[in-house]
């Protein structure tokens, strides 16, 4: 498909995006974030890791009502999703899919990040409900690490593609896959050679900084995610990635909103909250590659064209400026740390052309 951006020194009109994986929360949580993102993208896909997982079409559904009552943007979409448990309902999927409450499943290893202790423990006690999605072409969105206590953390990823994500592809070999928030060459590498029905998202996040950053100057809780960042060469494969141009590697955000006390704790909370300023973040690595003409297929394009989607066709703008982002955020009755916090971003989003 053709670039419709028009670029001017200072300007630029795209195609609005889309956010192919963010966390919103619920509750008074989810009415003050939903906000940053809708603004952005016309749709979400959004994650089903609440407090009591989202496993039936009837609790998506009402998520979904609660979502949208929350948002006062036009035009935004939250698309939903179903947890992957040990003992998920495949007919429930079936059903959630064919009925357009379902965009697609969510597999998280059982305990791998936030709220997934119900996730599962072993891929053969999925199958039927994959032998479904394979038939009904309903996608597969994968939280690629392994979850053994004797495999390195900064391994996981790689752990995982070895001994799940292959063990899929060959057992499902029509599966439609996204890789999620990968963090890897080895990811990288693993879906450029895979078929066209495995793709990748990237974070704005993971393009910006490497695993030393979260020791720099002593420890950062506000960028411990997970997938946790890792080598400079691997954060370095991602930006290649994400600007060359090969509809297999799209925007998804990962953001996820923990409050200051949850990240700065024994918690330690995993999540980078970078709705805020995700475009304008997108935009400046882009730019630093000098690769802002591959910004629309990346971000507009690509996660519809995987998705069957056809893209939007309202506009956003990106005006050059300086945006100061600021050190926090107030949210409810406590403050939550952007990803960008106290720096200055290059580009800012204008609105919807």
């Amino acid at each position: 498909m053709k670039s419709t951006i028009k670029k001017t020194v200072d300007r630029i009109v795209m195609r609005r995006p889309d956010d192919w994986h963010v966390h919103m929360r619920d509750g008074d949580m989810l009415s003050r974030v939903v906000g940053y993102t809708a603004k952005q993208f016309g749709r979400a896909i959004i994650m089903p890791n609440l407090a009591v997982p989202i496993t039936t079409v009837a609790l998506a559904r009402d998520y979904r009502i609660r979502i949208n009552a929350a948002v006062s943007e036009q035009n935004f979409t939250p698309l939903m999703t179903c947890y992957l448990t040990d003992t998920v309902d495949a007919g429930e999927i079936e059903q959630g899919f064919k009925s357009d409450v379902f965009t697609a499943c969510k597999l998280y290893p059982a305990n791998a990040t936030t709220n997934s202790s119900h996730g599962v423990t072993d891929i053969n006690n999925i199958t039927s409900a994959l032998e479904v999605m394979q038939r009904i072409g309903m996608p597969l969105l994968v939280h690629g690490e392994v979850t053994d206590s004797d495999v390195d953390i900064f391994d996981r990823e790689a752990v995982f593609i070895d001994q799940i994500m292959t063990k899929i592809i060959v057992d499902f070999p029509a599966l439609k896959i996204v890789f999620e928030h990968i963090t890897t060459k080895e990811a990288v590498d693993f879906v450029k050679v895979s078929g066209s029905n495995i793709a990748a998202t990237i974070t704005p996040h993971h393009l910006v900084y490497n695993r030393s950053a979260i020791f720099k100057g002593g420890i950062n809780p506000h960028l411990y995610c997970l997938p946790i960042a890792k080598r400079e060469r691997h954060r370095l494969a991602l930006r290649r990635a994400a600007i060359s141009g090969s509809p297999k590697f799209f925007l998804g955000t990962d953001s996820a909103p923990h409050t200051i006390e949850n990240k700065q704790s024994a918690c330690g909370c995993a999540g980078v909250f970078n709705a805020p300023y995700a475009m304008e973040s997108y935009a400046q690595t882009f730019e630093e590659e000098n690769a802002l003409h591959k910004l629309e297929g990346f971000a507009s394009q690509f996660g519809p064209q995987f998705y069957g989607l056809e893209p939007n066709t309202q506009k956003i703008v990106l005006e050059r400026a300086n945006t100061v982002v600021p050190a926090m955020l107030d949210i409810m009755d406590t403050q939550i740390v952007p990803f960008h916090a106290g720096e200055t971003l290059g580009w800012k989003l204008a609105g919807l052309a």
